[in-house]
């Protein structure tokens, strides 16, 4: 059984089968579900639990065929068989073929299978072969890394576990949520997590917190007589307790009516559970695919029809295009894309982040505003006797052995508040505690807003001792004490004390006034008893922010991620928070003006308010929207089922592994630990995935521009082809060999100090300037090939080629060590020692293949001793111009 103490928004997750979805329960358990009259917009509360809100108990359970002894083991097997698991719905873990059906959608990948298959039906094996294992390395990284991340996040959810008190065979027992059925007897205590849409048949003093669902603070009280009211909401039934819902305080028993989808909680959990808006990362990638789709689309036809009308050779024409078009294609980015990703949600798992969508990191990485709620991020999620003073604010034992023994004597569920009065360790009251003796209590409820307990005192008298809230307290009160001295209340004097305690909320406390009363021969007491009170000061609380919280908003600040706090809290109470961790709280925005403004009046208030307060779920949605309508990157922490929209809504959502399970479902990282500190490690890291991602983008873009503009020159004015077909595409496979390291380089500090969203117009800035680069040399191999070596002859076609063909291996594979950092490379940034070790290789086994075996099959010949030392005047000028132009981009800030 959970523990009474427990959060309730923790209470909510359990132990499931991932992927599993229940079918409907059986026709007599459970009717079609109906539109509730709620509020929520597609949300769905079952005809069964409308009904049963309104049937006499004993009737409900002859319809439920069950008594209050509760099922047998073998009936609620059976059942269990036919209603399904009793959990919500959640997204279903993709199948391996669906995963793969997904990864093949990808349009480079298509692109290239189809160009495979022409190459097959052609007769052109070699190439279809060789076009094949691009999209066959390709496509089975990216399903292997995708894989195990989804199984990671899978551990992550097996790790919680909540039980139920359930009669079976007439005895109590803890079943796991999961097995529970309709028609099962439940039992609830102080702290229990509604396991299912259950009607009550027995309650004392139950208050049940239904902010899961309806965001309110204040539980609600329930009874178990007949529901009479017709108009009332779901939430509002007087004697039903939804899912995912929690008791405060109480004891009931209650038998369950519906489980699993068809909940209240179910149909809630149905209506998040739909696509995912997409995110900056996927239309930047998006963006730069079909950036690349249209130049071939402009290029490959162009390479056709000049080669075509020039040579006469249409065939050699066509499969040198199909060639042409496959070295256009940057076949690899989704496995440059998946291998940096899945590298990334690696180091991040060691970092206590679970990454449970890969595209998600790089997101992480360009978040340049983090929304988050205050309570258990920014504060310790737990509270602490602060003050204890009189109605002038100075401080006073005697407030706080009042305060304490109310709490140690009352026998209701000791709240936060009276457990922070009881663990006040500057306080003797262990000692006298043992003096008192208690006669009787008067319990807290939510009409009255406060509590008393009478009391005997080492003196003989009769004490009635009473705190609650300071505003219901002052209405029970004839008269103060200061100093030993007794004062009426009078209008001025209570004007004068309520500044005193509105003193204290401004500094952030959750007050609570204590007042006493004298019924000497009283061994009993009632609520009348609380008139006449005489008021003797406030207890203090608050929930004190982390020590973490200011370290670790300065580090995100200096990363550049501005953090905005989005809180159903206090305002005072919330502006003392940001106060104390460095936030400035001014300008605020409250849930009722944002519920006023527009879109645009929203988004011009947004982009300077740092704390938005009294936020609804729907008021957080709408702000992060906003944001990211005007540019941001925007992510959003939240744990609750309320927050699963804004989740949603993020470009990345962040979640905790105590938190509902819709929430850590909608959500795209979870962290082990709800502390800010962990997620600056995150960021970092996703900033060095972007960075890698980007070298790729840059080195495939730019090249591809540039070798554009070389193959049409080529093919406009030389008699035979400038390469062939089987030599583009082996060019091709070992520059795609030479980037495999990509994912796990070194990255420059800088580089990820800001965030880095996605900015297809900085790429085609590179691409205009940087392309061009590689086509002067490749024209300046031209000219060395037929001027020096006399190629302009077709017989000396093969030597043409394979000069070309290893100027541009060589050009292609070293300049990724420029395109790389922002410095000087090799001597102010070095790249790590695989990619090092891989371009040597490739560039040394390019260097040796016109000599090698291989040669004749692949057309090549033997170079010139005079080529090697032009080539490397070649190779120096390209990456001393390529680094210039560089830096030129860099100080006019267009990369």
């Amino acid at each position: 059984m959970a523990t009474p103490d427990a959060d309730s928004r923790a209470l909510v997750d359990e132990a499931r089968t991932p992927g599993s979805r229940p079918t409907a329960p059986p026709s007599h358990l459970t009717e079609p579900s109906i539109p509730a009259r709620s509020k929520k917009q597609n949300i769905h509360v079952s005809l069964a639990v409308l009904e049963a809100a309104r049937k006499d108990g004993e009737q409900l359970l002859r319809d439920l065929r069950t008594s209050p002894a509760g099922l047998t083991q073998a009936d609620a097997e059976e059942r269990g068989h036919t209603a399904g698991p009793n959990e919500v719905a959640q997204e279903r873990r993709q199948g391996w073929f669906l995963r793969l059906l997904k990864i093949t959608r990808n349009p480079l990948v298509i692109l290239l299978t189809t160009l495979s298959a022409v190459s097959f039906l052609t007769g052109d094996a070699r190439a279809g072969s060789v076009m094949a294992m691009m999209v066959a390395l390709s496509v089975g990284l990216r399903f292997w890394q995708e894989a195990r991340a989804d199984a990671a996040a899978e551990k992550l959810k097996a790790m919680i576990h909540v039980t139920a008190t359930v009669v079976r065979d007439g005895e109590a027992r803890e079943v796991p949520l999961r097995e529970l059925v309709p028609g099962d007897i439940v039992r609830l205590a102080a702290g229990d997590m509604i396991p299912g849409d259950v009607r009550l048949l027995l309650s004392k003093d139950l208050f049940v917190s239904q902010g899961s669902l309806t965001g309110e603070s204040l539980p609600v009280e329930k009874f178990h007589d007949p529901e009479t009211n017709e108009e009332a909401l779901p939430t509002e039934l007087k004697n039903i307790c939804f899912m995912g819902t929690s008791v405060e305080s109480g004891t009931a028993t209650a038998v369950v009516v519906t489980t699993g989808v068809q909940t209240y909680f179910g149909s809630m959990a149905r209506s998040i559970t739909g696509e995912r808006v997409q995110t900056s990362f996927d239309q930047g990638l998006n963006r730069f695919t079909w950036l690349m789709m249209e130049l071939m689309a402009v290029m490959v036809p162009l390479v056709f029809l000049i080669n075509g009308f020039t040579k006469h050779d249409w065939k050699g024409a066509f499969f040198f295009a199909l060639a042409v078009a496959v070295g256009l294609t940057p076949e690899m980015l989704p496995m440059i894309v998946s291998v940096c990703l899945s590298n990334g949600a690696l180091v991040m798992s060691r970092k206590k982040v679970i990454v449970k969508r890969l595209n998600s990191i790089q997101n992480f990485g360009g978040m340049d505003v983090l929304c988050t709620d205050k309570t258990g991020t920014l504060t310790e999620d737990r509270v602490v006797l602060m003050r204890h003073c009189n109605v002038a604010g100075r401080e006073t034992d005697d407030v706080l052995l009042d305060g304490y023994l109310i709490s140690y004597f009352q026998t209701g569920l000791k709240n936060l508040l009276d457990r922070a009065i009881l663990n006040s360790s500057d306080f003797h009251a262990k000692a006298v505690v043992g003096k008192y003796k208690k006669l009787d209590e008067i319990p807290f409820d939510f009409t009255r807003r406060m509590m008393s307990v009478l009391v005997e005192s080492p003196e003989g008298k009769a004490l009635l001792l009473t705190k609650g809230a300071p505003e219901e307290v002052f209405l029970h009160c004839s008269q103060f004490e200061l100093d030993g001295k007794l004062s009426t209340m009078d209008a001025d004097q209570v004007a004068g004390l309520k500044q005193e305690y509105d003193s204290l909320s401004n500094d952030g406390f959750r007050v609570l006034a204590v007042a006493t009363k004298d019924l000497s021969g009283r061994q009993i007491c009632a609520k009348d008893d609380e008139r006449g009170l005489i008021l003797r000061g406030y207890v203090a609380f608050l929930d004190p922010p982390k020590d973490t919280a200011a370290r670790a908003l300065a580090a995100l600040h200096s990363h550049g991620v501005a953090v905005k706090i989005l809180t159903g809290d206090n305002p005072l109470i919330s502006r003392k928070v940001c106060k104390d961790v460095g936030l400035s709280a001014d300008p605020m925005l409250l849930g009722g003006d944002v519920e006023k403004m527009s879109d645009a009046e929203l988004g011009e208030a947004a982009k300077n308010a740092v704390l938005f307060a009294r936020m609804s779920p729907a008021h957080k949605q709408r702000v992060i929207r906003i944001l990211r309508g005007t540019g941001h990157v925007v992510g959003f922490m939240g744990d609750g089922i309320n927050d699963a929209p804004a989740l949603r809504a993020a470009d990345v959502g962040i979640s905790v592994d105590t938190a509902t399970d819709i929430a850590k479902e909608s959500a795209d990282l979870i962290l082990l630990e709800k502390d800010l500190t962990v997620l600056e490690g995150g960021v970092i890291e996703g900033r060095k995935v972007f960075a890698n991602i980007v070298k790729y983008i840059r080195m495939g873009a730019s090249s591809n521009f540039g070798n554009m503009f070389s193959v049409l020159g080529a093919s406009a004015f030389l008699p035979f082809l400038p390469m062939a077909p089987i030599q583009v595409l082996t060019n091709n496979l070992l520059y795609d060999f030479s980037q495999v390291p990509i994912p796990a380089d070194a990255v420059d500090e800088e580089q990820v100090t800001r965030p880095r969203p996605w900015n297809i117009g900085e790429i085609k800035r590179f691409i205009l300037f940087v392309g061009p680069i590689s086509s002067i040399f490749d024209y300046a191999t031209f000219f060395v090939m037929l001027y020096i070596f006399n190629c302009w002859d077709p017989s000396r076609a093969p030597l043409f080629q394979t000069g070309w063909f290893v100027e541009s291996l060589m050009t292609q594979t070293l300049i990724i060590h420029v395109i790389r950092t922002n410095k000087i490379p090799f001597l102010q940034s070095r790249a790590s020692w695989p990619l090092t070790a891989t371009t040597l290789s490739i560039m040394a086994f390019g260097m040796w293949l016109p000599y090698s075996p291989l040669a004749s099959a692949l057309g090549f010949t033997h170079l010139p001793p005079m080529y090697w030392p032009i080539l490397l005047f070649i190779l120096l000028g390209y990456v001393s111009l390529t680094q210039v132009i560089k830096v030129w981009l860099l100080r006019k800030r267009w990369i």
